[in-house]
């Protein structure tokens, strides 16, 4: 299992229809997407290297997740639980408080926030 399965494993009960269609999408939500929804990507991370070359046990990772929802309150708390789920399930650690932001083209309103990921 990947990394990025196990976020959207932890982070699917938030954004999932009655239908079970979970609403989380690496770097971008197919366009007609309807909120609220989640994009996540990975944007760096702590490199490791041994003196040894060998490969090291565990990995660091950097991931911008993306809240997405029809209004600012919205997407604030949605914001609010991916950082809650993150850190109790995952142990991530939180890199900066959210980041708000709207999107004029599909008028949807949006939070952003690091997190260092160890797996």
């Amino acid at each position: 299992m990947t990394i990025e399965t196990t976020i959207v494993d932890v982070l699917k009960g938030l954004v999932q229809d009655a239908d079970g269609t979970v609403r989380i999408f690496p770097d971008v939500a197919e366009f007609g997407t309807p909120p609220p929804y989640i994009t996540y990507q990975q944007v760096g991370g702590a490199a490791l290297n041994f003196l040894e070359a060998a490969p090291p046990g565990k990995r660091n990772g950097r991931f911008q997740l993306n809240c997405w929802a029809g209004s600012r309150i919205d997407a604030s708390e949605l914001g609010r639980q991916v950082e809650d789920a993150l850190v109790t399930a995952l142990g991530a650690y939180v890199l900066g408080a959210a980041v708000a932001a709207y999107e004029p083209d599909t008028k949807l309103y949006g939070t952003r926030q690091d997190f260092s990921i160890w797996f």
